[in-house]
């Protein structure tokens, strides 16, 4: 926080962030109680939707983020995804709006997003510089979920005084408050990451050299398996929420704020402890044993305390790949290589999200937890198998070694 920059930006995040969990649960009520009748399978496709784009478009947003300026690049893309949330909200509002806009705009906004958020990942490090990334990457998540306990449960207020496409609206203009942040920035003081050339080899490249790295192969192996079939949060808790404890919107926003709480101290531990391997068997077993319990939850607050116990282990596994993906990548590397990160956390959602939103409206709500309790057993295993595996960071060829993180932060 000794970096005015930086500060200017948190202020401007913790807004918008608060606007974007508003539009989150939103969208979800929109779709369960109003286009829909309690269809989990259509609010699995809108998650699919939102979420391909990372996939599909991975050739281009690491690319992107590597080679433009990234503050003019985050700048239109913000401007975009608040145009975007306007306009959903309009049609709301005006009481025109049927399931195929949302699939529309959900897939807009997501192409939006992918290529706004390794731009955005990366940019940390020019606002405070790689000793400090860690600890920006922390405060960042920290930010946006403390904006988690309060979106959600301000969104369930605005949709039951004044309708649901007042959160779209309010998520819409709370995007100028990162616009804004930008525009004061002190220019002099951004630490300007390597850019890569227009011959560095794009895509192909990145991709041999994330294929040449084991570790880093490791770690997106178990992304992908709790990425994918984990972190179905919108479904877990709008279904466990509208078809088991039969809550109203107020309620249904409450458990999302309530996981937030989780998610804040996963991400102050996350920071305080510094990224290592052993964090990430934690989080994924921790997870695993989260969404156990929620799934097997007697009532309403037993399920909001175990999505507590969720929140913390997701965070616990997300900041800790964010961290030491970008400590151990050469800075000309980095915006590809976030972006391979986030196309198999997130990009497997089209793939888990349709197959979760089918399982809950088969077998029910709970069994579609199981789902996600089974993903991170499986990223536990994984990392089991790793930890005792002689790959290069375990014989300290790698510079993911426990013992000398914070030394790659100078050396990346």
């Amino acid at each position: 926080m000794r970096s005015f920059n930086y500060r200017v930006w948190a202020a401007g995040a913790l807004v918008s962030n608060i606007g974007t969990w508003m539009q989150r649960v939103a969208q979800d009520w929109l779709v369960l109680t109003q286009l829909t009748h309690h269809d989990a399978s259509a609010l699995g496709l809108v998650v699919a939707l939102q979420f391909a784009p990372q996939l599909l478009l991975v050739p281009w947003t690491g690319s992107a983020a590597d080679r433009f300026n990234q503050r003019k690049l985050l700048m239109a893309t913000q401007a975009s995804m608040g145009v975007l949330a306007l306009a959903l909200g309009a049609l709301t509002i005006a009481g025109v709006v049927q399931l195929w806009h949302v699939y529309v705009f959900a897939f807009i906004f997501g192409a939006a997003a992918a290529v706004d958020a390794p731009a955005r990942q990366t940019f940390v490090a020019e606002l405070v510089g790689d000793e400090d990334l860690p600890s920006a990457v922390s405060l960042n998540s920290t930010s946006f979920n403390a904006a988690r306990m309060v979106g959600p449960a301000a969104a369930g207020l605005v949709i039951a005084k004044v309708g649901t496409g007042w959160a779209f609206l309010l998520n819409g203009i709370s995007f100028a408050a990162v616009l804004i942040s930008m525009s004061f920035f002190r220019k002099a003081e951004l630490r300007a990451n390597a850019r890569a050339s227009s011959s560095a080899g794009g895509f192909v490249a990145g991709l041999r050299y994330v294929l040449g790295r084991p570790d880093l192969r490791a770690i997106l192996i178990m992304l992908f398996l709790v990425g994918t079939f984990g972190l179905n949060f919108p479904i877990f808790i709008s279904t466990m929420a509208v078809k088991v404890f039969h809550t109203d919107a107020g309620r249904f926003g409450l458990l999302s704020s309530m996981m937030a709480i989780g998610t804040i101290a996963g991400a102050l531990l996350a920071g305080a402890r510094g990224p290592r391997f052993g964090a990430l068997l934690a989080g994924t077993g921790v997870f695993g044993i989260g969404c156990t319990l929620a799934a097997i939850a007697p009532g309403y607050w037993w399920f909001a305390g175990a999505l507590v116990i969720v929140g913390v282990a997701a965070l616990t596994l997300t900041n800790n790949t964010n961290s030491m993906m970008q400590l151990t990548t050469e800075p000309e590397m980095r915006g590809r290589v976030m972006a391979f990160r986030l196309a198999v956390a997130l990009g497997g959602t089209p793939i888990g999200a349709p197959i979760v939103g089918w399982v809950a409206n088969r077998f029910g709500p709970r069994w579609a937890l199981g789902v996600g309790a089974a993903s991170g057993f499986a990223a536990a295993i994984v990392a089991l198998y790793v930890m005792g595996w002689r790959i290069p960071w375990r014989n300290g060829q790698s510079e993911l070694a426990e013992a000398s993180y914070v030394g790659s932060a100078h050396s990346a």
